[in-house]
């Protein structure tokens, strides 16, 4: 084993024996969402401005953030992403998600029973008005076809490039190691985010996925496909930040043409108060945020 796996496995089990030894303080855990309504996110479909839900793309049903293309006769460009409005860097976001019937007409091949979250995202406003994908590191969920493995909670990189064992990859999407997932079934995923520096990838509890040191950079889908052939919003400020680390974000569902559901979406922030003599510090966080800190009066 190559001495960077080797650190990467210590890193690793640093820090899940750290949250495993402070399980007697309470995590503060967040739901993104609250069930009802789509509160707190924002909406970008492409080729329509920002919190327009082009024919009901998004909906709430039964406690669940569905994506559904009942209204569309046909699909062509309407990729979409639903951004909840608060960046973050150092966390850990679970969700379960579910892919269900089939694939809208007009939507690729590659997309059937394909979707993800986007991570370290720009903001939907941010976007260009025909831009399909966000600048970020997608967690790509997959769901298997019955013909062979599919593995799921992938990587994708639109606009990013990311180190896989110490070496800077040019992969647009890198597999996981992790189970095929056929049917209907519900699925749970899990990413550990350290902000600029290492990303775990999650389903069912197994580590399937770990990459370091996400950056802006190496093309738009590929270096073949670059930030205008994407129109990609801003591009000319974005070529400027090439290879620059990217370290927080924002957080997105995708809808790319096949229904699926989301629910219990929820977030444990890993940056905040570092200081024992504040009323608000918490001993798991990885990355201090003093201006958050809080003290008895």
């Amino acid at each position: 084993m190559c001495t960077l796996n080797k650190v990467l496995l210590i890193l690793f089990f640093i820090s899940h024996s750290v949250f495993a030894q402070k399980k007697s303080e309470k995590e503060d855990w967040q739901s993104l969402f609250n069930g009802k309504d789509l509160t707190g996110w924002d909406i970008k479909i492409a080729g329509h401005k920002v919190n327009d839900n082009y024919k009901n793309t998004f909906i709430v049903e039964d406690d669940m953030i569905r994506v559904n293309y009942k209204e569309y006769e046909k699909f062509t460009t309407e990729y979409g992403h639903m951004y909840f409005n608060q960046p973050f860097s150092h966390y850990k976001i679970k969700l379960q998600y579910r892919f269900t019937g089939n694939q809208v007409p007009g939507g690729a091949s590659w997309n059937v029973r394909n979707s993800g979250i986007m991570l370290h995202s720009q903001s939907a406003a941010s976007l260009g008005l025909d831009q399909d994908f966000p600048i970020s590191l997608e967690m790509q969920y997959l769901g298997g076809l019955n013909a062979g493995e599919r593995t799921t909670g992938n990587l994708c990189t639109p606009g990013t490039i990311v180190d896989i064992k110490g070496k800077t990859t040019e992969e647009h999407c890198i597999n996981s190691t992790s189970k095929t997932y056929n049917g209907d079934q519900w699925v749970s995923a899990e990413a550990i985010v350290l902000g600029d520096s290492i990303v775990y990838h999650l389903i069912e509890g197994d580590t399937v996925l770990v990459f370091t040191n996400p950056k802006i950079g190496g093309g738009y889908v590929g270096k073949s496909h670059t930030f205008k052939d994407g129109k990609v919003g801003g591009e000319d400020e974005w070529m400027k930040k090439q290879n620059t680390a990217l370290g927080s974000g924002y957080i997105a569902l995708q809808a790319e043409s096949h229904p699926i559901d989301f629910k219990n979406i929820l977030l444990l922030n890993l940056k905040g108060c570092m200081d024992p003599k504040a009323v608000n510090y918490k001993s798991y966080y990885v990355a201090t945020d003093p201006t958050s800190c809080k003290y008895k009066k």
